[in-house]
């Protein structure tokens, strides 16, 4: 028997699958502006006066609210196919049995070609002993209709009637009806075969026709139901779509019409959905739950799913839903959550970095992933690259995880080529499945950059033009990741060259503040620089400067452990006591841009930024100092982007070889004159 709570791991596994396509089937990005939400099917509800004894309050309003009248109701689901899918396919059916039960319909009627089938007697009897047990887990009753593949032989010593006697003696009659809350529901058996032969094909006209002796009984069984609310009817091949099936459903249809409470009638086997309403009753076809699926249009009814149906007296609402986008709320809870995000945050351990050398090489690189939650996952990851010269020894790998379990696979890394400007990374992209107690969740996917080792870049040449970073001030900045240093609580000095081309009313030059961390401002032309102590920031601001645009300026901002100073080209400019702990942040230093909450660009700089440096040491005190052009890294050092060296997106930290800055957007490192 399958597992209801965690479908077997497989690659591609359906239940993954599934989750793509209601997501895909529900990611909705043009909520605004639309007439969609105007698309209804039926007239609004009946409604009465709330007042008492129904309705009760204690206040005033003139809003004169409606309660919505007291008819009963009751819901039933339809299953369908799970014929020519995968033998794992079942996985699919067990999930749509547990949101079935979140669902609590009164019952649940499989429209038929429940197995694979197409067998002879003993592989049938185990295909439909898997069946019954995973929708044996209803909490509901559950209703079957016999389908092609669940009543077609195939193989020697085929029997006249094929599989007929055994699905009546294990699974229901070929046909029936039962009574429910006033309505009547009428299952009916479409292969039924040739009248005179027996012959079953569903291709053929000739073995599609309803017998006699069931048409005589469909007809007492409507004469019996002539005062109920509703009658409802199930088969497996939907009939009335005519071509291989002739035309001997008029007659059913004509007896449909002539009871005048037949509501709807459903059916599968096309494996994909379709309305096809006919004289005031709908005729709906059902897709798939865990049978052959192409997935071609999710939503345009290419999905796994089952047809949830609303009952009242005088209106039947309709809806589908794809299997895997029921959720149980009860589930939620904080620990899931938090060991979601966490999972979802924690990178794999990649080690070592591969060196970044002017020539390529093969490399050895080794990823270790670990559960660090208290249910098993299941990771599939994935190298790729937009740059050819990365090759690598396996495309994709695949790991199932129990809590606190690790594991390390190694990989042959090579790059090909020199190194030059046209170098992009090698990225690992990873998706995860979280198997909570009751469901399988799929954590979005994410991409982590391969580390890579600059210290073999080659070293600076005297003699080189002058270079520096050049940002326009639209989403463009140098940025370090907040992994790729550390910077000590304490004293520190952060400083740059710089020359705008303009000054916007808010423009980060170099930050890592969001209500945390440090960072310099030149606002509408005016230096600023915070640094956040305690609660609060403490922030300098250069009040009587107003900046030129096209004109070099060396800045920086230093916190000595007791107060905060702003130097402009060598001037103090502002101090500010202030002490306390520093408070840190997750998120990426900007050089050229202020940071956003998502870690996004924010508040961008437009012109050239040079010899950028930061220090866990007080670098300038006193009222003025003269500003070096060129800075060289020291024990003090925690950051130093002379902008001399770059590679494709990557400039390297003078300070750190073997760690860099990005290159994001359209910042670019240009030579410029001396």
């Amino acid at each position: 028997m399958v597992s209801l709570s965690h479908p077997p791991p497989m690659k591609k596994t359906f239940a993954a699958i599934l989750l793509l396509v209601a997501t895909a089937a529900f990611a909705q990005e043009d909520n605004i502006g639309h007439a969609r939400h105007r698309f209804k099917h039926g007239e609004p509800f009946p409604t009465e006066p709330a007042v008492e004894p129904r309705f009760s309050t204690t206040r005033n309003s003139d809003v004169k609210l409606k309660l919505p009248t007291n008819d009963p109701s009751f819901t039933f689901l339809v299953f369908t196919d799970r014929a020519g899918g995968p033998v794992k396919g079942v996985a699919v059916l067990a999930d749509a049995v547990r949101e079935a039960n979140l669902l609590e319909p009164d019952f649940v009627i499989n429209v038929g070609d429940m197995i694979n089938g197409y067998t002879n007697t003993e592989t049938w009897l185990q295909q439909t002993k898997e069946h019954k047990e995973i929708m044996d887990e209803l909490l509901c009753p559950w209703f079957a209709v016999p389908g092609n593949h669940d009543l077609f032989w195939r193989g020697p010593d085929k029997p006249k009637t094929e599989h007929e006697e055994n699905y009546e003696k294990n699974v229901a009659p070929l046909w029936y009806a039962f009574e429910h809350k006033n309505c009547w529901f009428i299952v009916l058996c479409s292969n039924e075969g040739h009248p005179e032969t027996g012959e079953k094909d569903f291709s053929k006209p000739e073995c599609q026709t309803m017998s006699d002796a069931q048409f005589s009984w469909l007809k007492s069984i409507l004469a019996k139901a002539k005062n109920a609310d509703h009658v409802f009817a199930f088969l497996h091949n939907p009939r009335w779509l005519g071509g291989g099936y002739g035309d001997d459903w008029n007659k059913v249809h004509a007896e449909f019409v002539k009871a005048g409470n037949v509501t709807a009638v459903f059916a599968g086997h096309i494996h994909r959905m379709r309305s096809d309403p006919k004289d005031g009753i709908e005729y709906l076809c059902l897709a798939t739950t865990g049978g052959g699926q192409s997935f071609e249009v999710p939503r345009a009814g290419f999905v796994h799913e089952f047809h949830r149906i609303t009952v009242r007296k005088n209106r039947v609402a309709y809806s589908a839903i794809p299997v895997g986008s029921v959720m149980d709320p009860r589930e939620i809870t904080n620990a899931l959550q938090q060991e979601v995000l966490a999972l979802k945050r924690q990178p794999p351990k990649m080690e070592p970095p591969i060196p970044l050398a002017p020539e390529g090489g093969e490399f050895v690189l080794r990823v270790t992933e670990t559960n660090i939650a208290t249910q098993p996952i299941e990771i599939v990851s994935a190298f790729e690259s937009a740059d050819a010269r990365w090759k690598f020894s396996a495309k994709t790998n695949q790991a199932l995880l129990q809590p606190g379990e690790s594991r390390t696979d190694e990989f042959r890394i090579t790059r090909s080529g020199k190194l030059d400007t046209t170098i992009r990374p090698l990225k690992l992209k990873r998706s995860i499945v979280y198997f909570s107690p009751g469901s399988r969740i799929e954590i979005p996917e994410t991409v982590t950059d391969v580390p890579l080792d600059f210290s073999a870049f080659p070293a600076v040449d005297p003699k080189e033009q002058q270079k520096v970073l050049r940002v326009n001030g639209k989403g463009a900045a140098l940025k370090v990741p907040d992994e790729s240093f550390r910077m000590p609580d304490g004293p520190m000095t952060f400083e740059t060259w710089f020359r705008a081309d303009k000054f916007h009313d808010r423009t980060g030059l170099a930050t890592k503040t969001e209500s945390s961390d440090y960072g310099i401002f030149v606002s509408k032309g005016v230096p600023h620089f915070s640094v956040f102590l305690g609660s609060n920031y403490v922030s300098t601001t250069a009040r009587d400067v107003k900046l030129e645009t096209n004109r070099w300026y060396h800045v920086a901002g230093v916190y000595d452990g007791k107060e905060v100073r702003l130097y402009l080209d060598g001037k103090l400019m502002d101090r500010k006591a202030g002490t306390g702990k520093r408070k840190t942040n997750p998120l990426p230093l900007y050089i050229g841009a202020d940071v956003g909450k998502d870690g996004g660009i924010d508040s961008p700089f437009a012109g050239d930024i040079d010899s950028f440096r930061l220090s866990k040491s007080v670098r300038y005190e006193g009222e003025s100092f003269q500003p070096e052009r060129e800075f060289a890294p020291d024990k003090e050092t925690v950051l130093l982007f002379d902008m001399q060296r770059s590679a494709g997106i990557w400039v390297p930290n003078a300070a750190a070889p073997q760690t860099s800055a990005i290159l994001v957007g359209r910042a670019s490192i240009v030579t410029v004159a001396q």
